[in-house]
C-alpha cells in the first residue's frame, strides 16, 4: 500500500520514520507527502525516500492508495472532497474540521457515492467501541469527558488549586477551546454528537500530562476509563497515543481480519 501525506509536522515525521525506516508496515511505504516547505522536503526525500509534491492534483495522481492529513482543520476543509473525488480513502487528524455538519454530510455522501472511505483515528483517547457499539441501536444515553491538563499549558499561569475553566456541551468547548479539545470531537462523532457530550476541563497544578476521563450510560451499563498520555519525544504537545492511533488506524487497512 502506497500511502501519501499531506503535511510536515511531528505525526507525519513520526509515520515516516515508523513506516519507511522502521518498516511498522510490512508493505506499505510512505510514497508522497504534499508540502510546502522545501527544507523538510528535501530531507525527507534525502532520508526516507519520498517524494515531494506542491501541487494537490500531482500528489493525488502519484499512485498512492491512501491520503492521511496530518496538517490543519484548514487543510480538510481544502482538499478532503477533492481527495474522495480521486477515489482516495482518506484518513482525517484534524478532525475539528467535521464540526462543519454540511461538509461532514458532503463528505459522507461522495464515500457513499464512490466506494471510498474516510477513517478518522481514536486519537488520544479509548473506548470509542464501546459508545459506537451502544449507538448501534440508540441505546446510548450519556456521554461525558473530563480533561485534565497542567496549569501552565492550559491557561499560560500556576494555580494553587484545581481550577474547573469549563463546564457545558462539547459544542461549547469546541467553540472556546479549539486547540485543546480534539478528543471531544472524536467523542461526539462517536457518539451522542457535540450538542449532547458534556465536557469539563481542569487546569490542574499538579498534573504533568494531560488526562481524559471518559463516562458513558447506556442500555449496555456503565462505562469509565481513565487515560494518562505522555507525550511524544520530540514533541511535548502532541499527544504519543494520538500518533500511534494513526498508525494502527493504517495498519487496518492492511489486514484481512479486523478486530472491533
Amino acid at each position: 500500500m502506497k500511502i501519501g501525506i499531506i503535511g510536515g509536522g511531528t505525526v507525519a515525521t513520526f509515520l515516516i520514520k515508523s513506516i519507511n525506516v522502521d518498516q511498522r508496515l510490512p508493505g506499505c511505504t510512505v510514497d508522497s507527502v504534499f508540502l510546502r516547505r522545501a527544507d523538510v522536503a528535501e530531507a525527507w526525500e534525502r532520508d526516507y525516500g519520498t517524494r515531494a509534491f506542491t501541487e494537490m492534483e500531482a500528489f493525488l495522481s502519484s499512485g498512492i492508495d491512501i491520503v492521511v492529513e496530518a496538517a490543519t482543520v484548514e487543510a480538510v476543509r481544502d482538499y478532503a472532497e477533492l481527495v474522495i473525488s480521486k477515489r482516495k480513502d482518506l484518513v482525517i487528524i484534524s478532525v475539528g474540521a467535521l464540526v462543519d455538519q454540511e461538509l461532514y454530510d458532503r463528505l459522507n455522501e461522495s464515500c457513499r457515492q464512490l466506494g471510498t472511505h474516510i477513517h478518522l483515528p481514536s486519537g488520544a483517547i479509548g473506548g470509542l467501541d464501546v459508545i459506537h457499539s451502544a449507538m448501534a441501536l440508540g441505546q446510548l444515553d450519556e456521554v461525558s469527558l473530563t480533561t485534565r491538563k497542567p496549569a501552565a499549558s492550559l491557561l499560560g499561569r500556576q494555580v494553587d488549586a484545581k481550577e474547573v475553566v469549563f463546564d457545558g456541551t462539547a459544542t461549547e468547548a469546541i467553540s472556546r477551546f479549539p486547540k485543546n479539545i480534539n478528543v471531544a470531537i472524536v467523542l461526539s462523532l462517536a457518539g451522542l454528537g457535540c450538542d449532547n457530550t458534556r465536557v469539563k476541563i481542569v487546569a490542574d497544578p499538579e498534573a504533568t500530562k494531560n488526562i481524559h476521563t471518559i463516562e458513558a450510560v447506556g442500555s449496555f451499563g456503565k462505562m469509565s476509563i481513565q487515560l494518562e498520555n505522555d507525550p511524544m519525544p520530540d514533541n511535548p504537545k502532541t499527544s504519543y497515543l494520538a500518533a500511534l492511533s494513526v498508525l494502527s488506524t493504517l495498519k487496518k487497512q492492511t489486514e484481512r481480519i479486523s478486530i472491533g
